[in-house]
């Protein structure tokens, strides 16, 4: 007896036609692509794209030779597989293969693994355009204001190993070893072993990549990703890859890059945490119409055993730059140190012996005051940096990360090598991301309307 379902009853069970029975499933591969889905969309942004001006290979087709693959179908295919956690090129062969949807997409194509993983190595900064360009549009569209922008970093591993890299650490330190010596006259050099040493660090497959802390604690072989999120609807409109174990010197490029992706505005306001307390950095983005808000880091200066004058009881005196102890003398520059961006101001040494003040201000012979080089800067910054800026950092670029990395990535962890590899990935998944947020917004329709405008 034949069922709603379209099988058949057959001894208490449900079952399915037989293999030899012929169907008209599909007639048309369209039929099984709904009005709103992921793919219409995917099309419709990357038909949209100049693949020529973005600086895709063969964006063209060639007039000899064997034709290529059009790069458009390529990129799609990337897209779809970072949107399904798909990131390997063979597993992006198979789905070629056996995927209804991955067929509709690239009308039938087979390519191979190795044209796939070859437009992916080859594309780096394409894909990084392409990606600015998503961004663009969302611009065009209202999705983003471009008022508030949060910047946030986060540690993804590399695909070395933590022996690789400390044998790659290790040869670094043979050579330095080396070198030393034989300034010195000290060691008789085997050419042969500083070759075969250089070698090895030639050949290294990423020699940019350094032990980070990771969430869990222990170090590992990773990279810093670093993005500027908007606060509209948490989109994603500038990320870099960088070899920085902190973020202290992250501020003013990404406040850079985040104000050309939304066509430097007059004025953008930028949030982070302490991390990013860098008061050169924050002067320049002042400078520029980057208004930072980062809480201040700064550790406290000649505290002693917790009885002593901090830095915040001296007064800095602008027109004479000079510091007010708080007895009302006078502490005058001494010295400048570039290494750490301070200033220092030196007490005199009579006067701060007579001073009824000193057991409460120094144990030396006087009083040695620091003042950061940027410290109106830092000052304007952390006075910025109110509790509702810090959640609104909080609230948008924190949970991006979380995406990217177990929703986009299934596992944070690249599988390109060096910085140009990962540059790559992230520039993928960051568009993946991007376009999800964009139909959780305007809708699968609305959004592949606007597109195809």
């Amino acid at each position: 007896m034949p069922s709603k379902a379209g099988g058949i009853f057959a001894m208490g069970y449900i079952l399915g036609e037989a293999r030899g029975q012929g169907t008209l499933f599909p007639v048309v591969l369209d039929d099984l692509i709904p009005d709103d889905h992921v793919c219409r969309v995917i099309e419709a942004f990357v038909d949209k794209l100049d693949m020529v001006e973005l600086g895709f290979v063969r964006a063209e087709p060639a007039e000899t030779a064997r034709p290529g693959y059009d790069p458009r179908d390529l990129l799609k295919l990337y897209l779809y597989g970072y949107l399904q956690q798909i990131r390997s090129s063979r597993r992006l062969e198979a789905e070629c293969q056996r995927n209804v949807e991955v067929m509709w997409l690239l009308g039938r194509l087979e390519p191979d693994y190795k044209s796939i993983a070859e437009f992916r190595r080859t594309h780096s900064e394409a894909v990084t355009e392409a990606g600015a360009e998503l961004v663009r549009f969302a611009r065009a569209v209202g999705l983003v204001r471009g008022e508030w922008v949060a910047i946030d970093g986060s540690k993804f591993r590399a695909v070395s190993s933590a022996n690789s890299v400390r044998e790659r650490d290790a040869m670094k330190r043979y050579l330095e070893q080396l070198e030393r010596a034989d300034e010195q006259d000290e060691v008789t050099i085997d050419p042969s072993a500083v070759g075969a040493a250089l070698e090895k660090l030639k050949n290294h497959p990423e020699p940019d990549v350094r032990f980070m802390r990771m969430a869990h604690g222990n170090p590992a072989p990773a990279y810093n990703v670093q993005t500027a999120v908007d606060a509209e609807h948490a989109i994603i409109i500038a990320q870099q890859v960088t070899t920085e174990s902190n973020d202290l010197r992250s501020l003013q490029p990404m406040a850079e890059a985040a104000q050309q992706a939304l066509g430097s505005p007059e004025t953008l306001n930028v949030v982070a945490d302490a991390g990013y307390s860098n008061g050169e950095h924050a002067a320049v983005c002042e400078a520029s119409g980057i208004i930072p808000h980062v809480a201040g880091n700064r550790c406290a200066n000649n505290k002693g055993d917790g009885t002593l004058f901090d830095r915040t009881a001296f007064i800095y005196r602008p027109e004479t730059d000079t510091m007010q102890c708080p007895a009302g003398q006078t502490l005058r520059r001494k010295q400048l140190s570039r290494r750490d961006c301070a200033v220092c101001y030196q007490g005199d040494a009579p006067i701060c012996g007579r001073c009824q003040l000193k057991s409460q201000c120094t144990v030396g012979r006087q009083r040695l005051v620091k003042r950061h080089l940027y410290d109106d800067a830092l000052n304007r910054m952390h006075q910025r940096a109110t509790p509702e800026a810090m959640r609104l950092r909080r609230s948008t670029v924190e949970h991006p990360f979380a995406t990217l990395k177990y929703r986009v990535f299934g596992h944070p962890r690249f599988l390109l090598r060096g910085v140009g590899g990962a540059q790559t990935e992230i520039s993928l998944a960051t568009m993946v991301y991007n376009l999800k947020r964009m139909m959780n917004v305007l809708g699968g329709r609305k959004l592949i309307a606007e597109l195809a405008c």
